[in-house]
């Protein structure tokens, strides 16, 4: 069985495909999963640290981009229907997934036109425009959020859940804390704004750390910075006095949640798929530039829930993320109750939801091929 995902582009695209291909390899170790992204995305470093085939294709996104971006991005789409017409050619896929990006586009609509079954996830309660699009010709369409069921043809519609990868469900504390260098018995705080890293969350981290008080021998911080900030938040928590590790991008994510006591990060839906599959309290900075504003809709539910407080990105200050974090480490049972809100979110099937799913479809095609 060969299985094409298709899509990437950021974390939040990227992660459920590789969860997905995780369970496809459990149930079938035979099973061959191929990637299909775009040079230029996260896809290109992460797929092969995954030990996953990957294969690019021209592709760029249009949306919100100045005239000249537009009139290139249009040429790379004309390329990248030719690139997914080779790669499907040369791979011989039994089925496509899409799990969203302009990188999922071409590939989809390809596997379509040749009649192979296809299959799209949608991460967001607000469907992004290449999902939006190939939710009227796809086999299936499985989202997360009930809100978004309305945007697609609810007969081949489901709600599944966001899939997370099973090694995030691994995580141990001890090695974790033995990887980052961080104290076992102190109370942690993990920070990422992304895959890129957040500059408002890094902005005001910085000055969050000056109304810490009395507390900065008694917590640590994990921070992932994103390139850009990293010499400047190191030397701030120097500065500081305040200990922590200060990373630009980090490959070992299960060990990052398992040492954290609070999250503090963006409201990405993967994101949040992992902090509830995992239990973990968090304080969420949604993105305000998201489609829809997506990310603010998330987080406000993960908050009527209990599971996190929400800090609005034009409202987010030091002294407001700092009183966040005092509030969460002297209030035992308040953590306790968001942990338990946070867990009642969570999906932990949806991963094997969505490869029934899929598995379904094939079958159903090969069924179809006999009788035909």
């Amino acid at each position: 069985m060969k299985i094409i995902i298709a899509g990437g582009g950021t974390g939040g695209h990227l992660f459920p495909g590789i969860a997905l291909a995780e369970e496809f390899i459990r149930r079938d170790s035979s099973a061959e999963v191929i990637f299909v992204g775009t040079e230029h995305g996260i896809e290109a470093r992460i797929i092969p640290r995954e030990g996953y085939q990957i294969r690019f294709l021209r592709a760029e996104g249009i949306v919100g981009k100045p005239l000249m971006h537009k009139v290139m991005g249009v040429i790379r789409m004309a390329f990248s229907f030719v690139d997914a017409r080779n790669i499907l050619a040369a791979v011989g896929p039994d089925i496509v997934i899409g799990v969203g990006g302009y990188a999922s586009g071409a590939l989809v609509l390809m596997a379509n036109l040749r009649s192979l079954p296809t299959l799209i996830h949608e991460q967001n309660s607000v469907p992004g425009a290449t999902n939006r699009i190939l939710g009227r010709i796809v086999d299936r369409v499985c989202v997360t959020y009930q809100e978004s069921m309305s945007v697609f043809p609810l007969a081949k519609t489901f709600l599944t859940g966001n899939p997370v990868r099973l090694k995030i469900m691994k995580g141990d504390r001890d090695a974790g804390c033995r990887l980052f260098c961080l104290d076992r018995d102190a109370f942690t705080v993990f920070i990422f704004g992304g895959s890129a890293g957040a500059k408002s969350i890094n902005r005001t981290m910085v000055d969050a750390l000056n109304h810490l008080g009395g507390l900065k021998d008694r917590i640590q911080f994990l921070h992932q910075t994103g390139d850009a900030d990293l010499e400047n938040i190191r030397d701030a928590y120097r500065k500081a006095g305040v200990r922590g590790t200060v990373a630009p991008f980090i490959y070992q994510m299960a060990e990052a949640y398992a040492v954290a006591d609070v999250v503090i990060s963006r409201a990405g839906a993967t994101t949040l798929a992992e902090l509830t599959a995992l239990g973990k309290p968090a304080v969420l900075v949604p993105y305000p530039h998201a489609a829809g504003r997506h990310q603010e809709f998330n987080a406000m539910k993960m908050k009527e829930m209990g599971a996190a407080q929400v800090v609005l990105d034009h409202e987010m200050s030091g002294e407001v993320l700092a009183g966040h974090i005092r509030e969460m480490f002297e209030g035992a049972p308040v953590l306790k109750e968001m942990q338990r809100a946070s867990r009642g979110l969570g999906r932990p099937d949806a991963c094997s939801r969505i490869v029934d799913l899929a598995l379904g479809l094939l079958r159903n095609h090969s069924g179809k091929k006999k009788s035909g």
